[in-house]
């Protein structure tokens, strides 16, 4: 579609919004929302005939980008055939879906349990983990986030868990690495590997090695801050989870099916984890859909013993319809090889270009169409942007200007994330670094640095 005016329609839409519907991780008095027309490829419409290129992929997972075609029909089709049925049945494309998904993660790995989407899995990703080993405690790391639900938002490691963390028994938080920002006093990516793993030993063995069933860890930490985790780090994980016999929990939901440029962003570390959880990129959102992809030892603990877990839209038809769609469509299209060339020759090269020109850009950081600028008021200091946990004039000023400029923004606390739908042009990829450059001249005066 192309942008509409509708004005009438725009205030009736957005009447009916603030009157009924309550928004998440929001003062509803507060809010003043978009109104938002339609969607297509790699733009967003409103209803006053605004284009934007959306750079947020809306919350990271319209991978494939808005009303692929391939995807549309496919639900469609499946609308017409069989719109649902209980997940104690056998179904086509459930069934399908799952094959599909395993044969992209490691051989190791041969089921599916279908969730609602990611909070969910990491929910049922623990449980499976505590049944398999017997042991109670999980350990995440900070800066991390989880999901939204009170287990996941207790596993949290950012400030959304603070207002519902209960203390939950059995999570425990500990230091990952991150080397802008180190907790380890690194000068370099293989200290702050080695100091990082040290640490998660050391934090192991305080707290107990039996006590420990999993450690949970997104592969690429998303709306915490985008770090690519040091060479060596997520195998020296996989080393430590085996000696101590703890179940390692790879967190993919937003860097996995192309967001990193790979089927899962693990691939690209040498390592392979005991239990996967998807969500977003697997069908771009059309339908909600996550679930946990199992390896063959914990299948077989449940084999014989009742796995005591379940929702009643598992595996629901027209959210795997879409993931099969999907999957097929990356496939065929090249869309994750697109993604990666996206990063490493537009991107990267590109995003550097504006942290020379713009001193408020800290550090570039990133992969695939997953990339993060830390925006600083000193780059000798690192002094954040804007306050951990908190926003401030100048993160509100380059927002504004960014929407200005027709671009659809993903801002968290102090940083800027660019990410793109996977299908995203080189040449949609180049007019928005180009735009991204005027946004930033509106908050150059905020640097307080030499």
């Amino acid at each position: 579609m192309k942008p509409v005016t509708d004005p009438t329609a725009k205030a009736a839409v957005y009447a009916n919004d603030r009157a009924h519907v309550f928004h998440s991780w929001s003062a509803q008095g507060a809010l003043n929302p978009m109104v938002i027309a339609g969607a297509q490829g790699s733009y967003v419409y409103d209803y006053d005939g605004n284009e934007y290129l959306d750079l947020s992929s809306q919350l990271v997972n319209t991978n494939i980008g808005h009303q692929h075609p391939k995807v549309v029909a496919a639900i469609q089709a499946q609308a017409d055939r069989l719109c649902t049925i209980a997940p104690q049945h056998a179904n086509d494309v459930r069934g399908e879906a799952a094959r599909l998904i395993t044969e992209r993660a490691p051989d190791a790995f041969t089921h599916v349990f279908f969730t609602n989407g990611g909070t969910e899995a990491v929910e049922h990703a623990v449980r499976m983990a505590r049944l398999h080993t017997g042991r109670p405690k999980v350990l995440a790391r900070y800066r991390s986030y989880h999901g939204g639900t009170t287990l996941s938002v207790n596993l949290t490691g950012d400030p959304r868990r603070w207002p519902n963390d209960t203390g939950s028994a059995g999570v425990v938080h500990f230091f990952g690495p991150f080397l802008y920002r180190s907790e380890f006093h690194a000068e370099n990516e293989a200290q702050e590997c080695e100091r990082a793993l040290a640490h998660l030993e050391q934090t192991i063995r305080f707290e107990g090695p039996s006590t420990i069933a999993a450690v949970l860890l997104e592969s690429i930490p998303g709306t915490a801050g985008i770090m690519i985790p040091p060479p060596g780090y997520l195998a020296g994980v996989r080393e430590i989870c085996d000696r101590y016999g703890i179940v390692y929990i790879a967190d993919e939901v937003m860097a996995g099916f192309g967001r990193a440029g790979e089927w899962f962003a693990f691939d690209a570390h040498d390592t392979t984890p005991d239990l996967i959880t998807f969500a977003k990129g697997v069908n771009s959102g059309y339908v909600p859909l996550g679930g946990v992809v199992i390896s063959a030892p914990i299948v077989e603990t449940f084999s014989t013993q009742v796995y005591p877990g379940g929702l009643t839209y598992s595996g629901h038809p027209l959210a795997c319809a879409a993931a099969v769609a999907t999957i097929e469509a990356m496939e065929s299209e090249g869309i994750i090889a697109n993604a990666k060339s996206i990063g490493d020759d537009v991107l990267r090269p590109g995003l550097s270009a504006l942290a020379e020109k713009h001193p408020v850009i800290g550090e570039v950081r990133g992969t695939g169409v997953f990339f993060a600028l830390d925006l600083v008021k000193d780059r000798a200091t690192k002094e954040e942007l804007a306050p951990y946990g908190g926003t401030s004039e100048a993160m509100g000023a380059l927002g504004a200007a960014m929407k200005a400029e027709g671009l659809f923004p993903f801002m968290n606390y102090h940083r800027l994330h660019i990410v793109p739908p996977c299908t995203i042009s080189a040449e949609e990829a180049s007019d928005a670094l180009v735009r991204l450059d005027r946004a930033f001249d509106a908050i150059d005066s905020y640097y307080e640095g030499q």
